[in-house]
């Protein structure tokens, strides 16, 4: 902006401001009546309607998946993408960091005072690589998966026994592969080569404290709980 453009910009703000209404108190008043109707409204309709939390917490189930909010889910896809555990903390702290210091910073480098975004260059492509990175993760979050999908390669035939393990919350306290969690349950990783299947069903019908049984599974569904046996069974460390 060169002497002139500055001298006509102060002009008009000039005439305008003289035109214009008091910032104290009319916007004040103004904003604050607005701010108490929206406040009153709320609480109206949490008294009335009611807040929906979602269902009473169960600590005893171990079928629950755990699911961010949906404005969390370029974070969570972002923390699926990068899977080493060695990185998991540049995915939820170092790059969303990183993107938001350049973001704070791009005023600094970008100051040019056009307001067509085809002459900011700078500011324009960072604003829109922002907004279709995060809605790509975004989209890509809410579609994906359970957490506690397992993902090694397993064969046609034991697809549902895979399925039925990460619906049935095995890995809440058991580990196959890089899902799962670590404890207090041991890996099962290979359990096939250490118990033939037998074992492994009067295992899942009988087990050690604190480990559930699975006895209801097997008169409810016994198909599922076959599936679940062979699944397991079929886990071994030369297995494709």
């Amino acid at each position: 902006m060169d002497r002139r453009e500055k001298e006509d910009y102060l002009r008009e703000y000039s005439q305008l401001k003289s035109q214009g209404k008091p910032f104290f108190p009319y916007a004040i008043l103004k904003d604050s009546a607005m701010a108490i109707i929206v406040v009153a409204v709320t609480v109206v309709m949490a008294l009335f309607l009611g807040a929906e939390l979602g269902p009473k917490a169960d600590p005893t189930t171990t079928t629950y998946t755990p699911r961010p909010e949906w404005y969390f889910f370029f974070l969570f896809e972002l923390l699926r993408v990068i899977e080493p555990p060695e990185l998991v903390l540049l995915a939820t702290l170092g790059v969303p960091t990183i993107w938001l210091i350049m973001l704070l910073l791009l005023p600094f480098v970008d100051r040019s005072s056009e307001r067509n975004p085809l002459k900011r260059p700078v500011a324009t492509t960072m604003g829109i690589l922002t907004m279709v990175m995060m809605a790509f993760l975004t989209i890509e979050g809410a579609t994906a998966g359970a957490p506690t999908a397992i993902e090694l390669s397993t064969s046609p035939q034991y697809e549902q026994g895979r399925a039925a393990v990460a619906s049935s919350g095995c890995l809440g306290c058991h580990k196959i592969g890089e899902n799962g969690n670590g404890g207090p349950g041991p890996e099962l990783t290979s359990i096939g080569e250490r118990l033939p299947s037998q074992a492994i069903a009067r295992t899942l019908v009988n087990p050690t404290r604190p480990m559930p049984s699975y006895a209801s599974l097997r008169q409810r569904e016994p198909e599922k709980f076959a599936k679940l046996v062979a699944y397991l069974a079929s886990l071994k460390r030369e297995s494709p």
